[in-house]
């Protein structure tokens, strides 16, 4: 990717086999495998749920790494391997698959776990038997090595069924069931207007010894001797013709407990693979038994599938074929299918967790939660999951996944803690009645954020300190100190610590001033708790978000004495109102309420009056919370289908208008943000810009400063957003 941009691509390296087309191509395997276990799905450990596989990758560096590459399969039988190195280069290697050379019209490749690679071949005539070749790849003498063997190969059994011979006379699609299992294939043989699909295994089989041999056999060896042998796990009856295969991607574990929990409890994801027809329709079967689990009768469903603009006429004679799809591919918790179809449009399909079962509404909100803390743990985004969440379920989902969270160790608590702060976000902009929360989970990304930075410019004054670090000292003694006069706290620091020079100060006035007004803006709602949920209410029973606000407080005073230029801003009635002073005693007394988690007290009469007369007192911002509904997911909850077009932002009237709080909506007049650099853009900004994927959250490509701590703070978000959402490019007009 370009600048990280996901729509903004470029070359950066390539090799090829000249005149010789690719057929099969697959990037070489890093060693990571995990499994998903249905059966665990009730345990309070996230590692007993998703364990990882012990696994080799296909080539490693040094000290285990594993090495980027990737393998291609042409027509003429050529494998060729690209393995890039460490310093950029690039080393390549091509070897025939066999001996005699043949035409390959289809191929697969798949992995094993002691780190070689499978390839699997077929000449595309279903009397030819399908071939498998073991490929190992090493490096020798800095070259490119590879090294081919003969496996065991098959036959199709309709081609040995004499009814069938001569029915389905081309193999039409071959592939592995998952990329890390090359010892189950998916076979399809085709005919003008039917198809019929295998699913082989291969097993260890015991060889029998003649009779004559039996007696002369060493003792030594008395084990029977062991081969390996492709057997049909299932076949379908004839279906219609097949255009595209989709394989799920959910490493879900196949053992006979994992299935048997998975068919009590009717959880479906990752159990099922897909089958297109040429007649438009898409067929999910179990991928063992290859029994239909559900049907999506794509032509039947009208606008879904054609432009409904054209007359019926003038489409059947532009087409001449049913609209059907060319390629398919399930979603990584296999919740939604992506498919092309003969006309070039992109279609997406949601696959129902239960496959259409009725559920009852506790297994349905199991089924979501266990599939989110797969996503959390592995990193994958969740948009596929939220595609099933309807808005009553939310609140309920949030809930929960706090609850499992909480009952992880705590080293891994640290590890997801943005991550679940991101999951609860989106989970929350699917319903206006938390759409305020998902504020408050975009404004809880950005404070960590800003006070991991802060506290990482402070330095030890002496090398040898004991172990904690400055950060920690002043959390700690912030922790200890419930004074409310801030100059009183700040006498208990080692001021020497929070030596700065100037310029990087002055450049984070900007986050500084995010703080301060943050502060002012919560403690200025606090008497509003009872009225229409508001962003920030969040905030005022979360002891440890006040805890740290606090202690930015304080460091933001020391620096004040050092650069004043870099406090906060505020615009007070009176001349010689301390307005730090008074904000840090109001968020004092509000933390000792919600500081202990488990018993909060209620803000006591005074504290609520003293905040009332706030407004008066100081000038309230108008803080920039992020839009709710500029996504498309929220738009995605009713059964209607959608029809969007490429490059034209999809519009809406927002949904349940009456219930959205003024501050969501943006009115074209409005002041654009920065929301990452915290600074106003301007009403139309001239700027290139770069917008998250996932919270649509809105910063410069280009940034307008020179320092380093500005730098560094911006550093941070040049692959992903806050919430870990990927960039796209918006151009200066749509923005």
């Amino acid at each position: 990717m370009a600048d990280h941009l996901v729509n903004s691509w470029e070359t950066s390296l390539g090799s090829a086999v000249d005149g010789d087309p690719i057929i099969a191509l697959s990037w070489l395997h890093n060693g990571v495998k995990l499994a998903l276990h249905v059966e665990m799905s009730g345990s309070t450990n996230f590692g007993e749920k998703f364990s990882r596989v012990k696994f080799s990758p296909s080539l490693t560096l040094f000290g285990g790494k594993p090495m980027e590459g990737w393998l291609a399969v042409t027509v003429s039988g050529l494998v060729t391997v690209s393995l890039l190195k460490p310093n950029g280069q690039l080393l390549t290697a091509s070897e025939s698959l066999c001996r005699l050379r043949g035409r390959v019209s289809l191929a697969d490749i798949a992995f094993t776990g002691g780190g070689n690679i499978v390839v699997a071949a077929t000449d595309g005539s279903s009397s030819s038997p399908v071939q498998f070749y073991k490929v190992c790849v090493s490096v020798v003498n800095e070259k490119c090595r590879i090294d081919t063997e003969l496996l065991p190969s098959l036959f199709m059994r309709c081609t040995t069924d004499p009814v069938r011979r001569d029915k389905y006379p081309a193999v039409t699609h071959l592939k592995f069931l998952t990329r890390e299992n090359s010892e189950q294939v998916l076979l399809c043989a085709s005919s003008q207007t039917g198809s019929i699909v295998e699913c082989w295994s291969l097993r260890k089989e015991g060889l029998p010894v003649n009779n004559i041999f039996q007696h002369r056999s060493p003792v030594v060896g008395e084990k029977q001797p062991m081969i390996l042998k492709w057997r049909i796990l299932s076949a379908t009856n004839d279906l219609d013709r097949v255009s595209a295969v989709a394989l799920p991607k959910l490493p879900i574990s196949i053992s006979n407990p994992d299935l048997k929990v998975a068919s009590d409890t009717k959880f479906c994801p990752g159990l099922g693979l897909a089958l297109a027809f040429h007649d438009g329709s898409i067929q999910i079967l179990h991928r063992l038994s290859l029994h239909t689990m559900g049907v999506f009768y794509g032509s039947s469903s009208g606008s879904s599938q054609r432009p409904g603009e054209e007359p019926a006429i003038k489409r059947q004679r532009a087409g001449g074929h049913t609209v059907h799809f060319k390629a398919l591919q399930f979603s990584w918790t296999s919740l939604a299918l992506a498919g092309v179809d003969n006309h070039g449009k992109l279609h997406m399909i949601r696959v129902s967790p239960s496959m259409g079962q009725m559920l009852d509404m506790n297994t349905l909100l199991r089924h979501l939660l266990f599939l989110l803390e797969y996503c959390m743990v592995t990193g994958y985004d969740w948009w596929d999951v939220l595609l099933h969440v309807q808005p009553g379920m939310v609140h309920n989902l949030v809930e929960k996944l706090h609850e499992e969270y909480m009952r992880q160790n705590q080293a891994l608590q640290q590890v997801l803690s943005t991550r679940i702060v991101a999951v609860k976000a989106s989970l929350c902009k699917l319903s206006a009645a938390t759409a305020a929360r998902a504020c408050d989970f975009h404004a809880k990304l950005l404070l960590i954020a800003i006070s991991a930075t802060l506290k990482s410019l402070l330095r030890p004054h002496v090398l040898n300190t004991p172990d904690k670090s400055p950060g920690d000292r002043l959390a700690e003694i912030c922790t200890k100190n419930t004074d409310t006069d801030i100059d009183k706290v700040m006498i208990n620091l080692k001021t020497e610590e929070f030596v700065l020079d100037g310029p990087p100060l002055q450049s984070l006035q900007q986050l500084i001033q995010w703080v301060g007004d943050f502060v002012l803006y919560l403690m200025a709602n606090l008497p509003n708790q009872g009225s229409i949920v508001r962003p920030g209410f969040g905030f005022l029973r979360d002891g440890s978000s006040l805890g740290m606000l606090r202690e930015m407080m304080v460091m933001i005073r020391i620096w004040g004495l050092l650069k004043p230029g870099c406090l906060p801003i505020y615009t007070a009635t009176s001349d010689n109102q301390d307005s730090m002073s008074l904000l840090f005693r109001l968020l004092t007394k509000l933390w000792l309420c919600s500081r202990d988690e488990g018993h909060p007290q209620e803000p006591d009469e005074p504290l609520i009056d003293e905040c009332c007369l706030l407004p008066s007192q100081l000038l309230v911002p108008s803080m920039d919370w992020l839009p709710v509904n500029d996504g498309i997911i929220c738009k995605l909850q009713g059964k209607q289908p959608l029809r969007l077009q490429f490059g034209k932002p999809y519009s809406l009237p927002v949904l349940n208008s009456t219930a959205q709080v003024e501050i969501f909506s943006r009115s074209p007049g409005a002041q654009r943000m920065d929301n990452l650099r915290c600074l106003h853009m301007g009403v139309c900004p001239t700027e290139e810009s770069k917008a998250c994927t996932r919270c649509g959250c809105v910063t410069m490509l280009r940034s307008p400063n020179k320092t380093n701590a500005m730098k560094q703070w911006e550093q941070r978000w040049i692959k992903n957003c806050l919430c870990g959402g990927l960039w796209r490019r918006i151009l200066s007009t749509l923005s």
